[in-house]
């Protein structure tokens, strides 16, 4: 044991060292404080009902109906019980408080890789920091991304465990790769799990090649066979969740279109206008150096300050305290310090840290490591996709002919692997230089090299800013308009206004670029003292792990702080009933929608979900026929005879003049299931769609002519004024109707068809049922009276459970045996 700590001591050390700096950083948790996250307390609306369930039956529902009519819950919460990742999973959310697991968890992961790498305990550890506290990784989960955040965490020790069955330890190697390869794919962001997919085969490329010249074919093939093993048990362990969400896919926003596109060659996947809303800007790309080159964040913090141009500009035209102004100003025109080129702005710049990007360029002149030439290059890559729409040619490329490439929004994020190239190659850099392979002028030259470009820059950035940039956005020219219409068409004080904010931005971009000109002098005294050997490498490099951190937790602060974190009971809170709200979830009826006006754009707001059954909603995974119907019958009118069809009973509005909410009931709606008078078939969708703009949903059923032969094999006939149909109890994968006809008949299920799942029992004997109206589901219903049960059985979800199973088995197994294996090869080496 004794011999174990005094081994092991250095590394307990800092992983302790971690486990402080992350209290440290997140101090408020200590005090029973949580973060305040956007998207966390989104997913509490959404999730609503879901967890209402569960709490009262112990299981969670397959299906929800709190937004858009209705919508399978495998990309909202399901539990997955049989796969054993998802009690992995469990264990880092609740070990450590949120979000101190998932940092430790970035962590720990970059430290194993690097001491993977055979990088000294400290480099390892300022490596770990400098991919850990990378910007985006902190803006991710101030913002509440939390499942990004997770399989972000587990990059590094996926490629670890690569590295080390690549080195022959197959069994170890092997199995690790499918642990944390089936962790990374249960945290449950695809995009994040295929963009380093991406990398990955870039990197087994580079080492198939390489293996080929070297006549290592057999040894790689060995290695292979061994990965491609543990991606098997890694996917069978997650069937159940990629089983749903692949089928699930194609029929949302992701899939392919009903409706034909216009202009557009693609019907499949996401439009590039929305895929490209989050596009990196190319001069963007130097934020990694210079955080603040583009103004930060998209807000005006430092430009309401009272030493700022803009605020003494509009101060000497207002004669008084110009802030109300500018918040203006802020809010009606744009105006504000960011001026990249994204058409949509997430929290803050891609910050890389100034001495992991100079040892990055001391990497890149100094290592021959051929990991160099796969971190170059992905590096380059991604940059050029992250800048999607802003420079396509790439892009276009990828998104047209790469497969699942169109499936993916915010082609920014796929920087987040970069995150981790950058500081790979940086570790890889130091270590070179201190092996002793090299000469110590060598050495030196390429030190100053690195030290030359980014110092450079950075100081061309401070002393003539605008030799390399504008600091004027796209739309400076209709701010300078807007702003001369509303100071009377007097264009001088538009113009000085719009100056003042350019000035502005420039002090921004100086002031960063003066603190990054420090951390490059204190990074570069630090490393060319430890090839010097002015000062212990030990020493050095603790210092240079501290250097890094400052740097980084300096920037980090400006998009995660303390004020990011409320009370526990705030959160839990967040949601409170307004009058409205209690009024309508007085009703007892089980199953009714409601439409909220008051609230903005109602597809684009949860808020209403976490009270009531909704017509709206947000969620980036809806069903294209949702969405279809959304921009065809609501964005420019809202189409009633819709609404009616959605049974939507309750629409909430608010006055425009004095905020005051009102609510009223809509006594068309068609209510949960109905008999209709005839049937009206149409030849596509084009045409279901156009039907349903002007119709009476509660006598004519729209019917797509594909399903024609269904209803003619049934003979529904003449309507029955008698007849009714009534839904008796409710929960969200299972629906019961009672109804009476003297003959066969139509019946209108105020539902949201989705076959792969949901299936139709007259009496317990499943019946066969249709699309109608675009989205509802429908049936032809035999005379008498009956029971009509809709259960969410998809197959997808039960089978996948089983195979879970059995690849979480083998998984256990695989493990188990490497571990024996390992230490019975240790024996065998101490007893030698």
């Amino acid at each position: 044991m004794n011999n174990w700590l005094k081994k092991n001591g250095i590394h307990l050390a800092i992983v302790a060292f971690f486990i402080i700096i992350c209290f440290v950083y997140f101090s408020p948790v200590l005090q029973g404080k949580a973060p305040s996250q956007g998207d966390v307390l989104q997913a509490k609306a959404m999730a609503k009902e879901i967890m209402d369930v569960r709490a009262k039956d112990g299981k969670g529902p397959l299906w929800t109906n709190q937004m858009f009519g209705g919508m399978p819950a495998f990309q909202i919460w399901v539990k997955y019980p049989m796969n054993i990742t998802t009690y992995g999973i469990d264990i880092i959310k609740g070990l450590f408080p949120d979000p101190v697991g998932t940092v430790l968890l970035y962590l720990l992961g970059a430290y194993f890789l690097f001491c993977v790498l055979r990088a000294n305990p400290w480099l390892a550890a300022a490596g770990a920091i400098a991919f850990a506290f990378t910007s985006y990784n902190f803006i991710i989960i101030a913002a509440g991304h939390s499942n990004q955040a997770l399989t972000i965490g587990f990059f590094a020790p996926i490629l670890a465990s690569i590295i080390l069955t690549l080195r022959g330890r197959y069994l170890l190697g092997a199995s690790l790769t499918a642990l944390f390869l089936a962790l990374n794919i249960r945290a449950n962001h695809v995009q994040m799990t295929y963009y380093f997919f991406t990398a990955l085969l870039i990197y087994i490329a580079i080492e198939v090649y390489h293996a080929y010249k070297q006549g290592r074919m057999k040894e790689f093939g060995r290695s292979f066979a061994y990965l491609a093993a543990a991606g098997l048990v890694a996917l069978l362990v997650n069937a159940g969740t990629l089983w749903t969400t692949y089928e699930y896919s194609k029929y949302t926003i992701r899939g392919q279109a009903n409706l034909s596109r216009k202009g557009e060659a693609n019907d499949h996947g996401l439009t590039k206008e929305y895929a490209y809303a989050y596009s990196q800007g190319p001069g963007e790309s130097f934020t990694v150096l210079i955080p603040n080159l583009y103004g930060g964040a998209p807000n005006i913090d430092q430009i309401v300050k009272p030493e700022s141009k803009t605020y003494k500009t509009l101060q000497g035209i207002t004669g008084g305290d110009p802030t109300q102004a500018i918040y203006q100003l802020y809010q009606n025109l744009g105006f504000q310090q960011y001026w990249g080129d994204k058409p949509l702005v997430t929290g803050g710049p891609f910050y890389f840290g100034a001495i992991i990007c100079m040892l990055f360029i001391f990497g890149l002149v100094l290592v021959k490591n051929r990991l160099k030439w796969w971190v170059a290059g992905t590096t380059v890559l991604f940059f050029l996709l992250s800048f999607g729409g802003n420079f396509p040619i790439v892009s276009d490329i990828f998104f047209d002919y790469v497969p699942l490439y169109n499936k993916f929004r915010a082609v920014e994020s796929i920087l987040a692997v970069v995150g981790l190239l950058v500081p790979l190659l940086a570790v890889l850099a130091v270590r070179e230089a201190l092996e002793g392979q090299y000469d110590e002028k060598y050495v030196l030259k390429k030190l100053y090299i690195a030290g030359g470009i980014t110092g450079g820059f950075t100081l061309i950035v401070l002393v003539l800013p605008t030799l390399l940039f504008s600091f004027t956005s796209a739309n400076h020219n209709d701010i300078v308009n807007a702003l001369t219409q509303m100071a009377g068409n007097d264009r001088g004080v538009g113009t000085n206004i719009a100056n003042a904010l350019v000035q502005d931005r420039i002090s921004i971009a100086r002031e960063d670029a003066l603190r990054t000109l420090i951390f490059l002098a204190i990074g570069f005294a630090l490393t060319w003292a430890m090839v010097k050997k002015k000062v212990k490498a030990e020493i050095a490099l603790v210092l240079l792990a501290l250097a890094v951190l400052v740097d980084m937790w300096q920037v980090d602060r400006r998009y995660l702080n303390n004020q990011n974190f409320v009370a526990k009971s705030s959160l839990q809170n967040h949601y409170e009933p307004r009058d409205v709200d209690n009024f309508i979830l007085a009703d007892k009826d089980p199953n009714f929608r409601v439409m909220d006006l008051s609230l903005g754009n109602p597809f684009s707001n949860v808020e209403a979900s976490y009270f009531h059954k909704t017509v709206g909603g947000f969620h980036s995974a809806r069903l294209m026929r949702f969405q279809e119907l959304i921009d065809h019958q609501f964005s420019k009118s809202i189409n009633q005879d819709v609404l009616d069809m959605l049974n939507t009973k309750y629409i909430i509005t608010r006055n425009p003049e004095n905020g005051a909410y009102g609510m009223q009931r809509n006594e068309t709606a068609c209510g949960n299931a109905w008999f209709v008078q005839s049937v009206q078939y149409v030849k596509n969708a084009d045409e279901e769609m156009k039907a349903i703009s002007s119709f009476n949903p509660k006598n004519e059923a729209i019917v797509d002519v594909r399903f024609k032969k269904l209803l003619e094999e049934r003979k529904a006939g003449l309507p029955d004024a008698n007849a009714s149909i009534k839904l008796e109890s409710y929960h969200p994968d299972k629906l019961v109707y009672k109804y009476s006809t003297s003959r066969d008949m139509v019946a209108v299920f105020s539902e949201i068809y989705y076959d792969k799942g949901w299936k139709m029992y007259v009496d317990n004997v499943e019946k066969p049922y249709f699309r109608a109206d675009w989205l509802l589901r429908a049936a032809v219903l035999e005379g008498g009276n009956h029971t009509v049960e809709f259960r969410f059985e998809p197959t997808s979800y039960y089978a996948g459970e089983k195979i879970s199973l059995f690849g979480s088995v083998l998984l256990i197994a695989g493990l188990a045996f490497a571990i024996y294996s390992e230490q019975r090869n240790r024996k065998r080496v101490t007893a030698k």
